[in-house]
């Protein structure tokens, strides 16, 4: 409501008359913005491999240190230590919180200005921790660490999409994800090679997280502000200039109609939280939720985090489970590819429902072999251990070409530009949330459930592949702006909408 008049935002499908292609300009500020995929990527890569290093559990962490060393100990339950997991998990608040007050600064002042903001909070928590002297200044690093995360993960996969041509926006978003696992994968080859560098080793695996953040800064002060963004801070004519620049024609005159409609009526909502809780925006908020909650339940996140831990923990030694976790790192970063080659084409509900089905396969074999050949009192032989780490990748390839990527590309495009910022925001909270969470509690539960952790993880993933069949619409090559035609087109939601 503004003024007393009724604002109705998007009512005529236009995607037909929109004209443009990709342009070298668009692809190299995809690429550019994409870097901030890479620094939550590398901090998910490195801290695992720092919590598996000797000299770093010495000086923070002397009892998970002293317990892992224990010849008698329980397999499952030697790194089991509520500090060592906040030492993971307290980015995971931090970028929860953060994420919340990003939303305002990316609606005011653009998404730049968010993607900026990252960098900087993200430099100063890398300078602490490779810094640190105790344990209180390691975790401040982590937790300004965690700002910058909240800040990117917020804005970067916004500006992909208000960026991306409609039938390339699948491809081009995924740059986001394609960032972070190429951000894992350096992180598990520089841990391989840190780990020799005794006793700083670790320190160095920390601080180089300032060259991803350094690359984000710079990249966030030359980039263009999106069209989007432009015509909703009420720059018309810088909007329309952009938006002719990244579509390579002068013809936008579909699209640029539907932006504008939609900046109407986002200019008319003066609470976004407020508004997205409205029942038209029911099926939005509801995937703003679910997709990132099931994206992390898949497990995932638990096996990046502490594949290391992992592999040391089913019998590896330091640096085989270091070459065991970069190899599964190298598996993810070209999965992704996968993915980019294949998303507009054959869509995201084929891809997440596929990808779905051949995780649970995973979970499940990893979970029978330790059942039946991994315990307290018997180690791994080298057969079954190579079997795991292949099933393993299997899983990481699965999660690398579906759940991976999409997690953040189907929420981050489906949005209405009057909710967008803040449907992101509950996005990456989300997210977040679910990631402290697991990364808080994984070490208790690999210690409680053993081997049955895995098939607590399959469980949700069956319930998420029947999440997708039946609740998510296709939206490949739908534009951005017309995605609530979809809402009341779907068998379910439009009984909501």
């Amino acid at each position: 409501m503004a003024g007393g008049v009724i604002v109705a935002g998007v009512t005529e499908e236009r995607a037909a008359q929109y004209k443009g292609r990709l342009t070298v300009y668009v692809a190299v500020t995809c690429i550019v913005a994409a870097v901030g995929g890479s620094l939550f990527g590398y901090d998910i890569g490195i801290s695992g491999g720092v919590t598996s290093m000797d000299d770093f559990l010495v000086k923070f962490f002397p009892i998970v240190y002293r317990r892992k060393t224990h010849a008698h100990e329980n397999n499952y339950c030697k790194y089991n230590n509520q500090g060592l997991s906040a030492f993971t998990s307290s980015l995971y608040l931090a970028g929860l919180i953060s994420s919340l007050f990003a939303s305002p600064l990316t609606r005011a002042y653009g998404r730049r200005a968010s993607i900026v903001t990252g960098g900087v909070s993200f430099l100063i928590g890398a300078a602490l921790e490779a810094s640190a002297a105790d344990l209180p200044m390691l975790i401040l690093g982590r937790i300004m660490l965690g700002f910058g995360i909240g800040f990117g993960n917020q804005a970067v996969p916004l500006y992909l999409s208000e960026m991306a041509p409609a039938h390339l926006r699948g491809g081009l978003n995924m740059m986001f994800q394609l960032a972070t696992t190429l951000g894992i994968f350096t992180a598990n080859m520089i841990n391989y090679g840190t780990e020799n560098l005794r006793p700083w080793g670790w320190r160095l695996s920390l601080g180089l997280a300032a060259v991803p953040a350094s690359l984000m800064i710079v990249g966030g002060l030359f980039l263009p502000e999106t069209p989007n963004s432009l015509i909703e801070r009420n720059m018309l004519n810088a909007g329309t200039d952009v938006l002719k620049k990244i579509r390579g024609t002068s013809e936008v005159d579909a699209e640029l109609q539907d932006i504008i409609d939609a900046s109407e009526l986002a200019k008319s909502i003066r609470n976004p939280f407020r508004n997205i809780l409205l029942r038209r925006n029911r099926p939005e908020l509801v995937m703003a939720i679910f997709m990132p909650m099931f994206q992390i339940l898949t497990g995932i996140n638990s096996i990046l985090f502490y594949a290391p831990v992992i592999f040391q923990s089913i019998g590896f030694g330091a640096n085989a489970s270091l070459y065991s976790s970069a190899v599964t790192g190298a598996v993810l970063a070209s999965s992704t590819l996968i993915s980019i080659a294949l998303v507009d084409r054959l869509g995201r509900r084929v891809l997440l429902i596929t990808g779905g089905i051949q995780m649970i396969l995973c979970q499940v074999i990893v979970s029978i072999i330790l059942g039946l050949k991994f315990g307290t009192d018997k180690e791994l032989t080298k057969s079954y251990s190579a079997a795991v780490v292949i099933v393993i990748c299997l899983f990481v390839l699965a999660f690398g070409w579906s759940w991976g990527p999409l997690g953040w590309t189907v929420p981050s495009e489906i949005f209405p530009l009057e909710i967008r910022s803040a449907g992101q925001s509950i996005t990456v909270a989300v997210n977040l949330l679910f990631t402290f969470a697991i990364g808080q509690a994984f070490l208790s539960l690999l210690c409680a459930f053993k081997f049955g952790i895995f098939l607590f993880f399959a469980g949700w993933i069956s319930v998420m592949t029947v999440f997708v069949y039946l609740f998510l619409p296709e939206t490949k090559g739908v534009p951005i702006e017309e995605m609530v035609f979809l809402w009341r087109k779907h068998w379910f939601w439009k009984k909501i909408v």
